[in-house]
């Protein structure tokens, strides 16, 4: 899947996409009739949830999904990923670990009450 292909997949679904479409109608009507400031305020909370409701897109939660599951492949936990994805993430990980560890050489001297001298 490419970036933008990415950016416009629907993420909301079913009643959460109902609850912001009602949710997003209720702030509209609210900051029309309160105007001013907080009025404007309204306004927007309820365009972006409408917005949301109508296209079944958030961005804020792709993003939200994505770090969760990138927080998941740190932890170990990597089932929510596509396999295709997970193998290519595994091997740059692979790759990043060869060359952060290249040149590095093992001691076996793991006190750390008198490390040697010039660490």
């Amino acid at each position: 899947m490419n970036n933008s292909s990415k950016h416009l997949e629907q993420n909301v679904h079913g009643w959460e996409r109902a609850v912001s479409l009602a949710g997003g109608l209720y702030f509209l009507a609210k900051g029309l009739r309160r105007g001013g400031l907080g009025g404007l305020l309204q306004l927007g909370i309820g365009g972006m949830a409408v917005a949301r409701g109508v296209t079944g897109h958030c961005e804020a939660k792709r993003v939200f999904n994505e770090v969760s599951e990138q927080a998941g492949m740190a932890e170990g936990r990597s089932h929510h990923m596509p396999f295709e994805r997970y193998d290519s993430n595994k091997e740059q990980l692979q790759a990043n670990a060869a060359a952060a560890t290249n040149g590095t050489t093992v001691t076996g001297n793991d006190d750390l009450k008198s490390p040697p001298a010039g660490v």
